[in-house]
């Protein structure tokens, strides 16, 4: 079995869920539902384009511990509490993916652990055979 990397940046729900920022197995990295959170700041309250764009940074710098970029990215998932939003979130994300082009779902939530939260993202990277 190939050896696993974890990422943790020891925010709380890290440890009270149990589960790791980003896992890297083999040539594949998984990136958890991020949130705009720095410790136990959240950042930018209820502003969608702000918070897509603090959560992408934090994706790229677990990404970048587990060894990978964001050109390895090949998915995002991103969750909305509010549709409406759309259009500010996908500015955000494309100012980091318009190149990288990943495949990507957005999907509007009733909520999200947080009520000031109003964007989630996940991110899939695949880096290159070794």
């Amino acid at each position: 079995m190939e050896k696993r990397i974890k990422v943790n940046t020891n925010a709380k729900w890290e440890t009270q869920i149990g589960y790791s920022r980003a896992v890297r197995a083999g040539n594949i990295i998984e990136v958890s539902g991020t949130s705009a959170i720095d410790r136990d700041r959240i950042i930018a309250s209820g502003n969608a384009y702000q918070q897509t764009r603090f959560i992408i940074q934090k994706i790229e710098r677990a990404i970048n511990e587990a060894g990978g970029s964001l050109n390895d990215v090949v998915r995002t998932r991103i969750y909305v509490t509010n549709i409406k939003d759309w259009g500010a979130i996908g500015r955000a994300h494309g100012e980091f993916f318009s190149e990288i082009k990943p495949a990507t779902t957005m999907v509007e939530v009733e909520s999200l652990i947080d009520p000031n939260f109003v964007v989630e993202i996940e991110a899939t990277a695949i880096l290159p055979e070794e």
